[in-house]
């Protein structure tokens, strides 16, 4: 039975984790959608702004085109190397104006948004007719190929557009005229400050939705842990109460057995001193089963259901008759009592009382005290009762469940002390009964003290 409990619980863990990782999978799936859908509303809204630099400031665009004239040029009668083109694009005069000019733009379009935005150069080819196409440089996006913006890293950018430029030109070489074509490309990368939170404000209601599915699937998994290990523990309880319960009326109907046939026997019959004590046998022994009966049919009772006969009832002088019978059920224990000298007159049901207070007095000696001390307090309208012995304790883990019905403190995995589990409930329903409760304070090796407080009122 444990080993299926504990392999379903391990098919529904691993269920919950499947689920948790399609939901996840959703989850990473949507934002991505959502990242990228945002980037393309993005290069919507800066496409609708310029096409070009030409729509920026065509005299900045006129500057732009004849340097790039000029140095390809420069190139081609071998005036510049590879390097210094580079470098002369990337040190342009116009890069500070043309960087403030698109700040300007996408402040002035796209105000709810902070971008910071940086233009690269990727490419540099010369087509001369002479000589055939010369590739001065191509590489792939680095910021340090900025040509204009305020971006510090391409690490968080991600690509708008591609710009390609071309422009032609006739260079006279000595006595012939040579054509020559120029290829540029420039790339926009535009990164938004604080694009992760939008995107996220966007999936608000999906992420909600997402983590209230984990939460009820993680919540139902609980759930159904706790009812199988409550089962589980209701059925160890079953099965740990009808072994009780077997051993207990086996010995009653055992000695009712041997005393019947004891009965049988003609000098039994004829010998009235020993058919007396048989027949005392069997009246002991049916009434011992009769209270064991009477013993788990009244505990099935919760305790509002409990009719109590209450009536006044002088303490402590209540308490000195319990203590006077238990001595002398009880020889070998020796019972102390330290009581409030006040009398107080409470309104109680003596019977279920007297049962309640000696069920705690009789668990003391079932588990190993050899002395009981007995107290009394009476502050505020509450009359309290002390009962501390010095037995064998009980341990911290287990005072929590001390009052469950069928519950018997163990040593190990054995039960070595008699009884059904029945005793402490029953205490415990008894003082709720007269709306009072009952606590304990206990370690192993020390002994028990229990606490019973019940109201005056």
């Amino acid at each position: 039975m444990k080993r299926k409990i504990n392999l379903l619980i391990a098919f529904a863990a691993l269920i919950l984790i499947a689920l948790s990782a399609m939901q996840y999978y959703l989850v990473k799936t949507a934002y991505e959608y959502k990242v990228e859908q945002f980037r393309t509303e993005i290069k919507d809204k800066i496409a609708a702004i310029t096409n070009d630099y030409s729509d920026i400031d065509s005299t900045i665009f006129y500057k732009k085109d004849l340097l790039y004239k000029q140095l390809a040029e420069s190139y081609i009668r071998d005036n510049k190397t590879r390097f210094d083109v580079k470098n002369d694009i990337l040190r342009n005069e116009f890069k500070e104006e043309l960087t403030r000019k698109l700040q300007e733009e996408f402040k002035s379009e796209i105000p709810d948004l902070q971008l910071d935005f940086a233009i690269v150069l990727d490419k540099f080819v010369v087509f001369d007719a002479a000589k055939g196409a010369d590739t001065i440089f191509a590489e792939k996006p680095f910021i340090r190929n900025k040509l204009y913006g305020n971006l510090a890293s391409l690490d968080d950018a991600f690509l708008i557009r591609n710009y390609v430029g071309t422009t032609s030109g006739t260079l006279r070489r000595e006595t012939l005229d040579s054509d020559y074509r120029l290829l540029t490309e420039d790339t926009l990368y535009v990164s938004v400050k604080g694009w992760e939170m939008i995107v996220l404000s966007r999936m608000k209601l999906l992420l909600a939705f997402a983590f209230l599915c984990i939460l009820t699937l993680v919540t139902l998994f609980v759930i159904a842990l706790k009812a199988l290990i409550q089962q589980k523990k209701v059925s160890d309880i079953k099965t740990d109460f009808i072994n009780n319960i077997t051993h207990e009326l086996k010995t009653p109907l055992t000695t009712l057995s041997v005393s019947t046939k004891i009965l049988e026997r003609k000098e039994v019959r004829e010998n009235n001193e020993a058919y007396q004590n048989v027949l005392n046998t069997i009246t002991r022994q049916n009434n011992r089963l009769q209270n064991l009966i009477d013993q788990v049919m009244s505990n099935s009772l919760g305790f509002e259901e409990i009719d109590l006969q209450k009536e006044k009832v002088l303490l402590p002088d209540f308490l000195n008759s319990i203590i006077h019978d238990f001595k002398l059920a009880y020889p070998n224990v020796t019972l102390e009592s330290a009581f409030d000298p006040t009398s107080v007159t409470l309104n109680l049901d003596k019977f279920h009382l007297t049962t309640a207070l000696t069920n705690v007095l009789e668990n003391a000696v079932k588990y190993g005290c050899h002395t009981i001390t007995i107290g009394t307090a009476f502050h505020n309208d509450l009359f309290t009762i002390s009962i501390k012995d010095d037995g064998i304790g009980i341990a911290k883990s287990k005072q929590s469940l001390l009052f469950d019905k069928f519950y018997r403190v163990e040593q190990g995995n054995i039960h070595t002390t008699k009884g059904l589990g029945l005793g402490l409930y029953y205490v415990n329903r008894i003082i709720k009964a007269h709306r009072g409760n009952i606590s304990v304070v206990s370690d192993l090796g020390q002994g028990a003290a229990f606490t019973i407080s019940i109201p005056s009122l």
